[in-house]
């Protein structure tokens, strides 16, 4: 069994880790949700789905807009900062963790993100099912001792939904190529700090270095080096606000980097801002 790293006091399921938030239900207490702090490195998977209206999420830095029929999800270790202000809109929120993950009978590759998309849109037909799903675990999480079988069977569902909805787009593409990606995407993240060479994850995919560089450009737009590069400064700003004592030096071991120096330019290079930028914007 895989450990659980869902809250247990948010659990709404005394047999899944699992929340479901709309307008009128499961809200936390401010109490509750004052000790999760405006920013905060999410241990679970996470869904937002707009009905109607739009809101913002904050993800690893980024600013990304949800409007109607268009779902946000975020993934284990990405931080997320809170809303300053409250939706404009009709949600559905869900949360679980990788040890309810782990219960469904199939695997969903979204949830590894090889598109690099964190939104997906909805036509009428999926969004007015999708809604149906919502509605239901909403039904169902409101008692505690549910059958939890029946709350993954929903959960099932409503994954292969959003699963099918994340590759609509791209269906054109053979399955070859997306789990090629799917297996480099994988690769760096096991070995991100290690920082690899380009040739060492060719041969460890079967691959040429320069197939390689075609796969990762086809699927994010980048080069490998430059997905690893990228890869890294979101690490760094994850850690940065997640221990704010770390030292500059510090951060670059834990990174791989041998020079402190280099780190700090290509930081630089990346975000527009210096390290020290970034801890004074943290004290504010």
């Amino acid at each position: 069994m895989r450990s659980k790293t869902f809250p247990e006091n948010l659990s709404q399921n005394k047999g899944l880790s699992i929340r479901i938030v709309s307008p009128e239900f499961g809200h936390v207490s401010p109490e509750s949700a004052v000790q999760y702090g405006a920013a905060q490195r999410l241990p679970y998977y996470f869904f937002l789905f707009v009905l109607h209206g739009n809101s913002q999420e904050f993800i690893d830095g980024e600013t990304i807009e949800v409007g109607k029929h268009e779902l946000f999800f975020a993934l284990p270790h990405q931080l997320r900062h809170l809303a300053t202000t409250r939706h404009s809109a009709d949600y559905y929120k869900l949360g679980f963790d990788d040890e309810c993950l782990s219960r469904l009978p199939r695997k969903f590759p979204f949830l590894l993100n090889p598109l690099n998309q964190q939104k997906i849109s909805f036509m009428p037909d999926a969004a007015h099912r999708l809604c149906t799903t919502f509605k239901t675990l909403n039904d169902l999480l409101r008692t505690a001792d549910t059958d939890p079988d029946l709350i993954l069977a929903y959960l099932n569902s409503l994954l292969t939904e959003i699963n099918a909805a994340y590759f609509v787009m791209h269906k054109k593409q053979t399955t070859g190529n997306i789990d090629k990606f799917l297996g480099f995407k994988l690769f760096v993240e096991d070995h991100l700090t290690d920082q690899p060479t380009i040739t060492e994850i060719a041969e460890k995919l079967a691959l040429s270095t320069d197939c390689l560089y075609r796969i990762v450009k086809q699927h994010s737009g980048v080069s490998p080096k430059e997905f690893i590069t990228d890869r890294l400064i979101i690490e760094a700003r994850r850690r940065i606000y997640n221990n704010q004592l770390t030292s500059v030096k510090e951060l670059a071991f834990e990174l791989g980097f041998n020079d402190p120096g280099y780190f700090s330019r290509l930081f630089k290079k990346v975000t527009g801002k210096t390290i020290a930028d970034f801890y004074q914007d943290l004290s504010l």
